[in-house]
């Protein structure tokens, strides 16, 4: 019996969210076998290797593709995403702007080459905030002109319409995050929209769009999209994705709701002029950090975010791993594509001053073996032993967490720190060392430990982040005082005070509501 091209894809995309590697790179092979030379079975295998971490498989398809039909898009487009997951940041950055050059009014390739700005650690700030606001000035363009502000109803008693705009209301470190915010929301106060642009659909998904008015719009164009919030009578339209991965930030430039905000989602000006507000806090965004926005900075009075934990979370262990193993293990499970070369250069030096200690890496793209044997090679380069860096694939949730059981201290890559990867951490009771610089995301883990009063953990510099990561290992004492402690802590902090947080935001977008500056004419209603 002869089985289908999109049959074995299905079952290898099958064996894969089983955790049954074998089984899908077998079935994936006999797939290649049988219908190699098929430009639509290369792109979908290259785009499955790439989903699980399997990049150089993926590359190879697309690279195959590219024999075929030289010049193909979608192929090119991917391979420059894998350079940015192998921490290629500048590579990656190259290949979008050599797809920019050929492809200028493209959307995908546009927002692309914005995100890979902010993993590279050569990028400055004055140039992220240049390329920002030619997008915005591209987007603006696409519409015609800038568009009016709409009319702002009175509120006179009445809910305020919020629209939260994401491809990520799914298990996603955004659907993670604004899950318990959307639904500890005052519907007396706020009536909640959730514009789902997504394509996934699980357990988070399904939380949203019981306390949501609910539109699944990944398959409307801009325009109809602005269209439907205005039927909607969107009172402040919230983006939550900016320029990531199925963003649909251009929407806002068409002005579908009197005021457009920014927030959690992103981790930098949106470009976008008709953006009204991008919200952080004083962690996040200190004095000066304006200069790097288009947007007005709102800073929320309890952090930009709150963090819940998974249900299912996993006990804290008892005690501290190196009582168990004999050395210290230091860790970090953040995306590769985080893991540049300064970052590499640091963590080198936090092993060679512990020189017993190990570290442990943890990431989907970690099943990858070229891109192992790139990390195990850079950390050789500064004197690391292999055998002294363990590279993890990814695991389910709950296995995941379980595996800080094995983590002394927690290494935070820069200038792209972590964010929910940090909570997560501390939750189970793992130190973190960071090193806040000047953009927003390289501050977001110094947010977090803020918030929590631990800043003594955030560096000012690589010698201090070093000197930090090695107190913390030598101080055995301390790290099972916290072992113990900071899951406590962080429950009786803002960080995780939900309905507080909520109701701060609350007032936050009806002041926004209120307060922002229109133009003559127009409406602003009272509080």
């Amino acid at each position: 019996m002869v089985v289908s091209a999109s049959d074995l894809i299905r079952r290898a995309r099958q064996y894969a969210w089983a955790g049954r590697s074998a089984r899908m790179l077998a079935t994936c092979q006999t797939c290649v076998d049988a219908y190699g030379q098929d430009a639509g079975v290369l792109m979908a295998l290259g785009q499955l290797f790439f989903e699980f971490g399997y990049l150089d498989n993926g590359r190879l398809c697309f690279e195959r593709l590219l024999r075929r039909q030289p010049g193909h898009l979608a192929a090119r487009l991917n391979l420059a995403a894998l350079a940015l997951q192998s921490a290629e940041p500048a590579r990656a950055g190259q290949a979008y702007l050599a797809l920019l050059s050929e492809y200028p009014e493209h959307p995908t390739i546009r927002r692309n080459a914005l995100l890979a700005l902010q993993y590279d650690p050569a990028a400055s700030e004055p140039w992220r905030l240049r390329q920002a606001r030619e997008w915005g000035v591209w987007a603006l363009q696409r519409v015609g002109s800038v568009p009016p502000r709409p009319v702002r109803v009175p509120l006179n008693g009445r809910p305020l319409r919020v629209g939260y705009l994401s491809a990520d209301f799914c298990q996603h470190t955004v659907g993670l995050f604004a899950r318990a915010v959307l639904e500890a929301h005052d519907p007396t106060a706020v009536e909640v929209f959730a514009y789902h642009a997504g394509e996934h659909d699980d357990g988070v998904t399904q939380a949203i769009r019981m306390v949501t008015v609910w539109r699944a719009v990944a398959g409307l164009e801009d325009a109809a999209l602005a269209a439907l919030i205005r039927q909607d009578a969107i009172d402040v339209l919230v983006d939550l994705s900016g320029h990531t991965r199925g963003s649909r930030l251009a929407v806002m430039a068409y002005r579908p709701a009197p005021i457009q905000v920014s927030w959690l989602g992103y981790f930098a000006t949106t470009g976008l002029p008709v953006v009204d507000a991008v919200l952080l806090d004083e962690w996040h965004a200190p004095p000066g950090a304006e200069a790097a926005f288009v947007e007005r900075i709102v800073r929320l009075p309890r952090g930009r975010f709150c963090y819940q934990p998974i249900p299912d979370a996993p006990a804290v262990s008892a005690g501290v791993p190196c009582r168990q193993t004999g050395q210290v293990t230091f860790g970090s499970f953040n995306n590769t594509a985080k893991l540049n070369a300064e970052v590499i250069g640091v963590w080198a030096r936090v092993l060679r001053s512990v020189p017993d200690a190990r570290l442990v890496l943890k990431w989907r793209t970690l099943v990858d073996r070229p891109l192992c044997r790139r990390l195990q090679d850079a950390f050789a380069r500064e004197g690391i032993a292999p055998e002294r860096v363990e590279l993890r694939p990814a695991s389910f949730h709950q296995a995941m967490l379980a595996e800080y059981a094995e983590v002394d201290v927690a290494l935070d890559p820069f200038p792209f720190t972590g964010g929910l990867t940090s909570c997560e951490a501390l939750w189970m009771g793992v130190p973190v060392v960071t090193w806040p610089q000047s953009s927003v995301v390289s501050r977001q883990t110094f947010a977090i430990l803020s918030v929590l009063g631990l800043s003594a953990w955030a560096a000012s510099d690589a010698d201090t982040y070093v000197a930090t990561a090695v107190r913390l290992a030598q101080d055995v004492a301390e790290r099972e005082q916290l072992r113990s402690t900071l899951r406590s802590r962080m429950l009786a902090s803002p960080l995780m005070q939900v309905p507080d947080f909520t109701r701060a935001l609350e007032v936050t977008l009806r002041r926004l509501f209120a307060d922002t500056p229109d133009e003559p004419g127009a409406f602003v209603s009272d509080r």
